[in-house]
């Protein structure tokens, strides 16, 4: 019961801070590993997708109430980030994860100095029309961060939402929506080969959803009350932190 109440109280406050801004796998992945050493990897995985996927389709409930979401656009890059994962699960042994950290980690910074420098980036919700092109854009970005996701992961939601206001000039708040979307898509494809192969503990898993939605709930509405000023500052702050992380996985 220690160890369960240890993983739920995990799972709040992964599901608060990823409705906001994504990024709960940063604290609910350590939290499984820590608590049950003796678990197989793609064991902790699933039970992590499975209460991840819970929360993530509460946030995405909760901001469909209140933020208007460019369906033409979400459903298609949703479609292909689904897709996609699957690719990136069967490259997992191709691209070692020490070829990607490097990578990752020049990307978000750039990504935290672009967005620290342009103050106004994605603090005004004026999106562009969606025409032919924005289209391909979608489905490229849906392909490439599922393919991350299904790969490597961390950072997955922050790739989406700065991506989405990048490139569509979403303010933070919807991009943080739509970004919901797309990920939900991503978790359920994990999850459709997480499950089969008996690679979730759902004794862990379900209460932990349950947990994870409730932070969901929590973490959204913050979001929708405190407006996109709010989630851009949470967006750099976890981005810093996620910076911080692949820095001393390279150094260790």
């Amino acid at each position: 019961m220690l160890t369960l109440s240890f993983l739920c109280a995990f799972a709040f406050l992964a599901g608060l801070i990823d409705a906001a801004v994504g990024g709960g796998g940063l604290i609910q992945i350590p939290a499984l590993f820590n608590a049950l050493p003796n678990a197989s990897v793609p064991a902790l995985f699933g039970t992590n997708k499975m209460a991840s996927a819970m929360g993530t389709l509460s946030a995405a409930r909760s901001y469909l109430r209140q933020v208007s979401i460019p369906w033409r656009l979400v459903l298609p890059a949703a479609a292909a980030a689904f897709v996609m994962s699957f690719a990136g699960a069967a490259a997992v042994s191709l691209i070692p994860a020490s070829v990607m950290r490097p990578l990752v980690l020049v990307l978000l910074i750039v990504m935290a100095v672009y967005t620290f420098r342009k103050k106004t980036l994605g603090a005004v919700h004026a999106p562009v029309a969606i025409g032919r092109r924005e289209l391909v854009i979608g489905l490229l970005i849906g392909g490439a961060i599922g393919f991350y996701d299904g790969l490597f992961g961390p950072g997955t939601g922050s790739f989406l939402m700065f991506l989405f206001v990048r490139f569509f000039a979403f303010d933070f708040l919807h991009a943080s929506a739509s970004a919901k979307v797309v990920n939900l898509s991503t978790n359920i494809a994990a999850l459709s080969f997480f499950i089969p192969t008996g690679n979730v503990l759902f004794g862990y898993a379900l209460p932990m959803a349950v947990c994870n939605v409730a932070g969901a709930m929590v973490g959204s509405h913050i979001a929708m009350r405190k407006g996109a000023g709010f989630v851009r500052i949470l967006f750099l702050l976890l981005v810093s932190v996620l910076i911080l992380k692949l820095a001393y996985d390279m150094l260790k």
